[in-house]
């Protein structure tokens, strides 16, 4: 995809956010670089779809605890719970009380609730002839969404600049992770500093958890048997998972209609909303690099892997090796939902991103003119690829 307009923008953006994450897919995108390889400081590296997934799955070799882990990244913030809870016997207890947290339809009216009004917006100053800001518009949906979820005490009426608050320290927290790919050991200043983000955060979640009514994700998590710990773990982990990668989604996927002319198609066939976000999801691959420690020895398409090694599972170049954004891609069922992981790990919001994406790509499509692309930037030292701006208007 690298040669066309989309594939400029996408490497571009890449490039921007995190210059080795650029060179890490490009890398392990070439052809003689096969589907596993040893690379030195960084480990394992794999990018065959099939091999993530078989990882992803292996909980007897691989864990997301252990250096390498993402569950080790976050641990170090968020307490020994993560241990206890997101990994082993406690995780699959929790995944099944928590099974019906997030389902379609009440992801749906979640994101309609929480920032119904922001994509309506977009729709109507897009119909007035205005410039809009899609992925400015992406982080107000976000924010209003994390304020929701989190429980937090935001009067109704409150600025939107409230609400970017609550997006810009989700983003703060997730830019602590920088810089992790060859160690997830953090330096005592950068937990010390993420601890006090989860902290305001999370200070309303004790009540919430209390009185939020049975609509409300923290009213949900109460009435499924879930402790507050529990119940706050959630929150800290839907933060760090849920803020620039449902942005950068939202943006992205809009962008890349435009920029592959196949906005067109969708404006003139609806029903292909559910593959425009499917194909957006998996061209932008919002978690582009999962890490895993390995817990005991194991091979693995015919290397020998050692416990206390650790593996980097590049998902963006298994999803891209693909080809490019296409509506009319049939499913492939190796890299299926691989963007939100696998197993026992997928992503528990992955509803939630689906609705909220669709929403952004209807509300710029709903004036039923086409659009074009006036300004863009591309944000920079993000943990996630992402535009700074998206500027539209209708043509």
């Amino acid at each position: 995809m690298g040669g066309t307009v989309a594939g400029r923008h996408e490497s571009k953006l890449l490039w921007a956010s995190r210059p080795a994450l650029w060179a890490l897919t490009r890398v392990t995108m070439s052809r003689p670089f096969g589907p596993l390889r040893r690379v030195p400081k960084l480990g394992w590296v794999a990018r065959d779809p099939t091999l993530i997934r078989a990882v992803l799955n292996d909980h007897e070799h691989f864990t997301l605890l252990g250096e390498g882990g993402v569950g080790h990244l976050w641990e170090q913030v968020l307490g020994p719970y993560v241990t206890r809870l997101f990994d082993g016997p406690g995780h699959a207890d929790l995944r099944r009380r928590a099974r019906d947290l997030f389902t379609e339809d009440n992801s749906a009216a979640l994101v309609e609730r929480a920032a119904g009004p922001v994509y309506a917006d977009v729709t109507e100053r897009l119909t007035d002839g205005e410039l809009v800001d899609v992925a400015a518009a992406a982080r107000l949906v976000v924010g209003r969404l994390m304020a929701d979820l989190l429980g937090l005490r935001l009067p109704p009426g409150s600025p939107d600049s409230a609400y970017l608050e609550t997006f810009a320290a989700g983003e703060r927290l997730a830019a602590l992770a920088l810089d992790t790919t060859a160690s997830t050991e953090l330096p005592p200043e950068r937990i010390a500093a993420a601890k006090e983000i989860v902290a305001t955060l999370t200070a309303d979640v004790p009540d919430a958890f209390e009185h939020a009514g049975p609509d409300t994700l923290l009213g949900r998590c109460r009435e499924s048997g879930i402790t507050l710990e529990e119940a706050s773990g959630l929150a800290s982990l839907l933060l760090v998972a849920g803020t620039e990668t449902a942005a950068g989604a939202m943006a992205r996927t809009v962008a890349l209609l435009h920029d592959t002319g196949q906005q067109g198609r969708l404006r003139a066939d609806p029903a292909l909303l559910r593959d425009a976000v499917r194909e957006g999801l998996r061209v932008t691959t919002p978690a582009p690099v999962i890490g895993r420690h390995v817990s005991a020895d194991v091979t693995v398409a015919g290397r020998r892997l050692l416990r206390d090694e650790r593996i980097l599972l590049v998902t963006y170049a298994a999803d891209n090796l693909a080809g490019g954004f296409d509506l009319t891609r049939p499913y492939d069922p190796r890299s299926r939902q691989l963007w939100f992981g696998a197993g026992r790990h997928l992503c528990l919001g992955a509803p939630v991103a689906r609705a909220e994406i669709a929403r952004m790509v209807d509300a710029v499509h709903a004036p039923g003119r086409p659009y074009r692309i006036v300004s863009r930037t591309y944000a920079r030292k993000v943990m996630i690829p992402s535009y700074g701006s998206l500027v539209v208007r209708l043509e």
